[in-house]
């Protein structure tokens, strides 16, 4: 089991996203919260669930999953038994290579 780790960006996203939709629909608002924390309870078990993202290489180590309308960008570090949330965005929106990796730094470095 891998131990889900949230970035700071990748929560501002999702509240962000959340937000945007509360203003006209609160409670599927609240909802697309609780299915993504849902969604992400089952990948730290199953760590390799999501696809790669296809938008990169085949064999890299950031992959995705799809809670609609949200693509949910992770990382996840098998020595460490880790798994970093990166970011969360809207399904059609274009996955941006430079804010993964922006996001993906350690801190501190």
């Amino acid at each position: 089991m891998a131990e889900v780790i949230w970035t700071e960006p990748a929560l501002e996203d999702l509240n962000a996203l959340a937000e945007y939709i509360a203003l006209d629909k609160p409670e599927p608002a609240s909802d697309l919260v609780r299915r993504v924390f849902a969604h992400l309870e089952l990948l730290g078990t199953q760590p390799e669930l999501g696809p790669n993202i296809p938008e990169l290489r085949p064999n890299s180590r950031y992959r995705q999953i799809v809670e609609p309308p949200c693509r949910i960008f992770y990382r996840h570090e098998k020595k460490a038994g880790k798994l970093y949330i990166l970011g969360v965005k809207r399904g059609e929106k274009l996955f941006q290579k430079r804010l993964i990796q922006w996001r993906a730094r350690p801190t501190g470095k």
